[in-house]
């Protein structure tokens, strides 16, 4: 058995080892120590092994589930060894002593689960692979719970951008990826080839050519053929169901960094949790598959304003019309997850009770799909989605009349098909029913017959059927004229066989054997049919979360008095009464009211500088607009009492403080290199929000770069910003800068107590309010007393000196100040490139070293 053991634990690698035993999944050796302390369960040994004791562990098959999910969240992956045979079709073909074979019938994996129990109703379950080739990269992801299959190509910048939207549950890359240390698997390079790729996603489909998939780069076919052969290898050829892949458009959504989203919290908080996130105070859908796709749709707002306005014309709708709102949210609440009952089904590790959620599912999105098809007026986009709703009639009508009303999960007692079904099925089950009262019967009169009324016909898997007498009351049964045959004794109990119960219990077992047969072969039957028209189910299951992101929407607008926003394509953004709904409902769970504030950036403003003391609500007022921008493009109303929002094609937000201790950047260094990216890509049709910078530095360097972050995000970069600083020397910018404007938020300070109003006002603040602040956070009397001494000590030594920013009236702008740098670098490179270096003597190399040394004192004097 252990050379069987150690065969099976090579093929599994780093994956913990089930191997079923009988009734349990016993794991070995280093796989039972780290499974015993991970499940807290008995770690034990049996036998030997080099002459040590075997480390051992083992869970129940039949509650396996639970400790999978356990394993899996710890960060493991199983291999699944099963018995392929019978122990006595083993004893057939090889013996009395035979081993029975066993094999590795899956994987499980984080990104591969398609287990209702595994998985999160709310959350999508991405699968993701990395593919390089000719100096492009993409990314394919699939969702197996579903069989969503897409494919991004994009750049090396891109990828974390793009993890970072998927949220994967496990990334898979080639051996020699430059992305390696991005994924939690690696596999053989030579899945990820561009070539075999393109051959395994037609063999997948069945088609001769890819192309009415879409263009696929060789970096797309690369990450596909990687997922697919990293599914194949998960599943052991028994590949789930995938959707037909779709190519993500560049520029067809906003980007959005990873440090953007885990700043903004779009989908999740800092913490990793979805509570306190603003697709959390967003999300009002009644349905596991609408959460998802509104997940989805915060992760990934649009670019296409035909689409968004599709999207809200569908929330407008719904809105107005309360009553069909309810109704169709009640109606959903009601329904089943069909996409994942689908993939369950596809993978082969469904059931009868995913067959009836097939059933019923599709029986309530074609009532619903009658409903909506009588609205009046109806918006392009229901109209487009309810004939999807419809269409399966046939497989309804079948899987009503085949399966009961509530099938069970396990098939292995039977009983999912409905009577009537099947006459020769019904046959079977009469025969047994028959057969078990014919087995009331000889209860009865094996009583009388023996003068025993503790007499019962008992059941078990070793002896079967068997009369059972207490011990006291066996010696009339053991009498050689009984008609009794001895089989076992117990404590308390003896056990007994007959030829007339024998009998009787060979029909009862042949015909539930036959019965249990009938009904697998009709569960097969019943699936591959299903199966046939998965494509459509597919889409109805689409359709059905599209409802309920957007009934989920106008019930979150109407709840909070949201207002449709106006998309328009020239570079502004007008918010009227504009709210962050994270902070709006923490406020009113306190008891307080939000204050809204407007904010209006033009081509003539694009460029906000704000001001004001901490806890004033220049983070919120930053972050609002923020996340105003990414739920108008992803198709919701937005938080405000008017919204006129110019498409932004790049979001960027540095916002907060935070150490990357695993990658050695400080707090400061993070800082820079957000900053940086956001200097380097952002275009006038971006939007950025920067919180603070330089303040991780010193004071004058972190003057002095804030300063020059501003003029760059003003004269180059000319996209819409808001910036909140503590540094009121910048505020001299707005005089040289034409589209800066200043802001402030309110604060007063009222009999000693500080008073912060969190209204936004024009113009710069006049103090920062910083001691003041101190006090409120409870710092010692003492302590402030003497902070208030130097702090006047220092602004008596600002007005003689004219403060940090002295001299810098006379300092060029950015951008003159950077050709005055390049024209002063450019005369010695200048003097260099005029050198002809192989006819020189080592005397005039000399010479020519001093000039341009001379030069260089020259330049710098």
């Amino acid at each position: 058995m252990m050379a069987q053991y150690h065969a099976l634990k090579a093929e599994a690698g780093d994956s913990l080892l089930f191997y079923r035993m009988g009734d349990f999944f016993e794991l070995f050796f280093d796989d039972a120590r780290i499974a015993a302390a991970c499940l807290d369960i008995a770690l034990t040994a049996r036998g030997e092994h080099d002459g040590a004791k075997v480390p051992m562990c083992g869970v129940p098959v039949h509650a396996a589930t639970g400790y999978l999910q356990r394993l899996i969240k710890a960060g493991h992956r199983v291999a699944i060894a099963e018995q392929t045979e019978s122990p006595d079709a083993a004893r057939k073909a090889r013996g009395s002593k035979a081993l029975v074979n066993r094999a590795i019938v899956r994987f499980v994996t984080a990104g591969t689960l398609t287990e209702e129990a595994l998985l999160d109703a709310r959350t999508a379950n991405w699968c993701v692979a990395i593919g390089e080739a000719g100096g492009q990269v993409a990314v394919a992801a699939a969702d197996v719970s579903t069989g969503r299959f897409e494919i991004v190509e994009t750049d090396a910048a891109g990828v974390g951008a793009e993890l970072a939207r998927l949220a994967a549950a496990e990334v898979v890359a080639g051996e020699a990826s430059a992305f390696a240390q991005a994924a939690t698997t690696l596999r053989p390079h030579g899945d990820f080839d561009s070539a075999s790729g393109e051959a395994r996603l037609k063999r997948l489909y069945g088609v001769a050519t890819l192309d009415g998939f879409g263009a696929f780069g060789r970096a797309a076919l690369a990450a596909a053929g990687g997922l697919v052969a990293y599914l194949e290898h998960a599943a052991k050829g028994a590949m789930p169901f995938l959707r037909p892949p779709t190519l993500a458009a560049t520029g067809a959504t906003m980007a959005i960094d990873a440090a953007t989203r885990e700043s903004l919290e779009l989908t999740c908080t800092t913490a990793g949790l979805r509570k306190g996130s603003l697709l959390d105070a967003v999300d009002r859908t009644v349905t596991g598959a609408g959460a998802r796709t509104l997940a989805a749709d915060i992760g990934a707002p649009l670019m296409d304003r035909a689409q968004v306005d599709a999207r809200l014309d569908l929330v407008r709708f719904l809105h107005d019309d309360a009553g069909l709102r309810e109704t169709l949210r009640a109606t959903l609440r009601a329904l089943p997850d069909v996409g994942r009952a689908l993939g369950r089904l596809a993978a082969g590790r469904g059931g009868p009770r995913d067959l009836g959620q097939l059933r019923d599912g599709l029986d309530g999105a074609w009532s619903l799909g009658e409903r909506l098809a009588g609205a009046s007026d109806p918006p392009a986009m229901l109209a487009a989605l309810a004939p999807q709703l419809r269409g399966h009639g046939a497989l309804i009508d079948l899987l009503k009349r085949a399966l009961v009303a509530s099938p069970p999960i396990e098939t292995s007692e039977g009983g999912y098909i409905a009577a009537g079904y099947d006459a020769a099925l019904d046959d079977l089950r009469d025969a047994g029913a028959g057969g078990r009262r014919a087995i009331a019967a000889l209860e009865a009169e094996f009583r009388a017959k023996t003068a025993t009324p503790a007499l019962k016909i008992r059941h078990n898997g070793v002896l079967g059927y068997h009369v059972e007498v207490p011990a006291r009351a066996a010696d009339a049964l053991m009498a050689a004229d009984s008609g009794f045959t001895h089989r076992q004794t117990l404590a308390g109990v003896v056990r007994f066989n007959t030829p007339a119960l024998h009998e009787v219990a060979m029909k009862v077992s042949q015909a539930g054997t036959h019965a249990l047969a009938a009904e697998a072969a009709h569960l097969e039957e019943l699936t591959a049919t299903a199966l046939a028209t998965r494509e459509a189910i597919a889409a109805t299951a689409d359709a059905l979360a599209r409802l309920d992101v957007a009934a989920g929407l106008a019930e979150r607008a109407a709840e909070g008095g949201w207002t449709r926003p106006v998309l328009v394509d020239e570079p502004c953004f007008e918010i009227r009464g504009g709210r962050h709904p994270v902070v709006e409902a923490a406020v009113a769970k306190a008891g307080g009211r939000f204050v809204a504030n407007d904010c209006t950036l033009t081509p003539e403003s694009r460029l906000w500088l704000v001001t004001g003391p901490n806890m004033g609500g220049k983070s919120t007022f930053l972050r609002q607009n923020a996340a105003i921008a990414v739920l108008a493009q992803a198709g919701s109303y937005v938080p405000a009492t008017a919204a006129r929002v110019g498409l932004v094609d790049r979001l960027f937000s540095r916002v907060g403080a935070s150490d990357n201790l695993a990658r050695g950047r400080s707090t400061f260094m993070v800082e820079m290199v957000e900053t940086a990216a956001i200097l380097a890509q952002a275009t006038p049709r971006s939007f950025v929000i920067l919180d603070e910078v330089g303040r991780g530095t010193s004071t004058y360097d972190g003057l002095a770069i804030a300063w020059a972050v501003v003029e760059a995000v003003h004269d180059e970069n000319r996209c819409r910003c808001l910036f909140a600083t503590h540094y009121h020397e910048l505020t001299r910018l707005a005089e040289r800068c034409d589209a800066l404007t200043l802001h402030h938020v309110r604060a007063r300070e009222w009999k000693g107590e500080l008073v912060l109003l969190h209204e936004l006002a024009e113009g710069p603040a006049d103090r920062s309010y910083g001691l003041a602040v101190a006090r409120l956070a409870g710092m010692a009397p003492a302590t402030v007393a003497r902070a208030k001494a130097v702090l006047a000590k220092l602004e008596a030594g600002r007005a003689k000196t004219g403060g940090l920013a002295a001299g810098l009236d006379d300092l060029p702008l950015f951008a003159a100040a950077a050709q005055a740098q390049e024209a002063e670098c450019d005369t010695v490179r200048q003097a260099l490139a005029n050198l002809d270096l192989d006819a020189m003597s080592p005397r005039d190399a000399l010479d020519a070293l001093y000039r341009i040394k001379a030069l260089a004192n020259e330049k710098s004097n």
